[in-house]
């Protein structure tokens, strides 16, 4: 049954993880939410302080994609009113295009009674955002192994471990996905690809079984990270000694420049890593938010039926991280 207007929350994502270049990623729970109605005329309405610069028109991603989906079931819903609040960051490496991705896919779909399955869902967002990583922990939750040919992507989700938090260092700076990106090269050596094929092999394999003293030998890469490093000053120091300071393993987020560690729930001194990432940060004169984030087991869901509709802003402020 199609309905008239529908609320949604989609969880950030981290990618990568380390080896595991555009192929792993996990949900975290810091969120988005979008609104969205069929209306007479396109309104697009922004709200929080992650949204400046976002368009506010037909250009709007969210409004894009929700096309998207009504033309591939066949519908035609030109005109939308779309209202957004979210707490991602915009260009730092947590999936901010991702999530914005999955949540209009998502809520189009939503609108027209779920026309299109979650699996539909994902190869669009797949072909969107150009690689499954992201989309795929936003839309599934949990931990996502993908892989995408260019033609179709596949996924498997598997369970965080219940121990498993994460620390995040949030740069002040934006690094776009483009410019991280184009420092990479185009070719890479054959012991280089044996190197992240073996680390990512293991780290699956250690999240998979909750092996996570494996996770410090696994979070190694030598394919896009170092290359980046030159873009993020203070990065290489945390890479290469996080674990020393409580963590079971450090990489960069995304295309970054966020950092994370992953850390089990019950290190005994949280504080001394946090000191090490500000401090790591700080000596390169980069000034980062920290945040305390666990993998949201959820993906995308809808949040809100018609009847208990209030307005997205005094609905999303009570759930932000503080």
């Amino acid at each position: 049954m199609s309905r008239q207007k529908v609320r949604v929350r989609i969880p950030a994502s981290t990618a990568n993880l380390g080896p595991g270049f555009d192929t792993l990623g996990m949900a975290l729970d810091l969120y988005a939410w979008i609104d969205m109605e069929i209306t007479e005329a396109t309104s697009i309405h922004l709200h929080g302080e992650q949204m400046q610069g976002i368009p506010t028109d037909k250009k709007n991603l969210v409004y894009k994609v929700a096309q998207q989906v009504f033309a591939a079931a066949g519908v035609d819903y030109p005109e939308l009113t779309i209202s957004m609040y979210s707490d991602i960051p915009l260009t730092r490496g947590l999936g901010s295009s991702a999530s914005a991705i999955v949540g209009g896919l998502y809520a189009a779909n939503a609108l027209i009674g779920g026309k299109l399955s979650n699996e539909e869902l994902f190869q669009l967002a797949t072909k969107l955002e150009d690689h499954p990583d992201n989309v795929g922990a936003s839309l599934y939750g949990g931990i996502v192994i993908a892989f995408w040919d260019g033609e179709r992507a596949e996924s498997i989700r598997i369970e965080p471990d219940d121990r498993l938090e994460v620390l995040v260092a949030i740069p002040d700076f934006h690094l776009a996905t483009e410019k991280a990106r184009n420092v990479l090269p185009k070719r890479v050596d054959m012991k280089d690809a044996v190197f992240n094929v073996s680390h990512s092999s293991l780290l699956v394999a250690a999240l998979c079984t909750g092996n996570l003293s494996a996770i410090r030998l696994a979070m190694k890469d030598v394919l896009h990270q170092p290359y980046r490093a030159t873009l993020i000053p203070g990065m290489e120091l945390i890479l290469r000694d996080a674990n020393q300071y409580g963590a079971l393993g450090a990489a960069l987020s995304g295309a970054g420049p966020t950092i994370l560690a992953l850390v089990d729930k019950h290190e005994a001194d949280k504080a001394k890593l946090e000191q090490f990432l500000l401090n790591s940060l700080r000596s390169q004169d980069v000034d980062a938010q920290l945040l305390w984030l666990k993998p949201s087991s959820k993906g995308v869901e809808l949040v809100s039926s018609d009847s208990e509709f209030n307005t997205l802003f005094e609905k999303a402020k009570g759930e932000v991280r503080a």
